[in-house]
């Protein structure tokens, strides 16, 4: 859970959705989608309920659960609306940032290349890590990677952005 850069076409808007806040107040957020194809999650949903109504048990599925249905121990299977679009590649031509420590929300807009992105995120003090920004170089090594964890907590620095980390 951390941080991570998502291909979108250059138009992408994540959806939104109406919720109330803790104030009890309407207000619009972002609709979390995974990241992933989903028709091959659901795919392998299917095939590991397959096994498991054959009795073929993952070896750390202990006595009292494998008397489950499957659906208990392994949850429900994936819905299509809880994913990201699944665009051709040819599409994916934009970058964006996102928080993945619920199902993924953006935290910036699409840019073109990591560098637009990074000076973005750097310039705005996008979130890091709760209400921590990060340098520029920092973002552009997980905007040129692809992914970096919530926080990392080291005898040297002590806790810190997995951005930060990176460096």
């Amino acid at each position: 859970m951390g941080r991570e850069v998502r291909r979108v076409p250059a138009d992408w808007q994540h959806p939104k959705k109406q919720q109330f806040d803790h104030r009890g107040q309407w207000v619009e957020r972002y609709e979390p989608l995974l990241d992933g194809n989903w028709a091959d999650r659901a795919k392998e949903w299917d095939e590991a309920r397959e096994k498991w109504e054959r009795g073929e048990f993952p070896d750390y599925a202990s006595e009292e659960s494998r008397k489950l249905p499957f659906d208990q121990w392994e949850g429900r299977r994936p819905f299509s609306e809880d994913y990201m679009p699944n665009w051709p590649a040819e599409q994916r031509t934009h970058l964006m940032m996102y928080e993945d420590t619920s199902e993924g929300t953006p935290i910036s807009p699409a840019f073109a290349t990591p560098e637009e992105l990074a000076r973005w995120l750097a310039d705005t003090n996008a979130s890091a890590f709760g209400d921590e920004g990060a340098s520029y170089e920092a973002w552009l090594r997980i905007a040129r990677g692809g992914w970096a964890p919530s926080m990392v907590f080291t005898s040297a620095a002590g806790l810190q952005s997995g951005v930060a980390a990176a460096l």
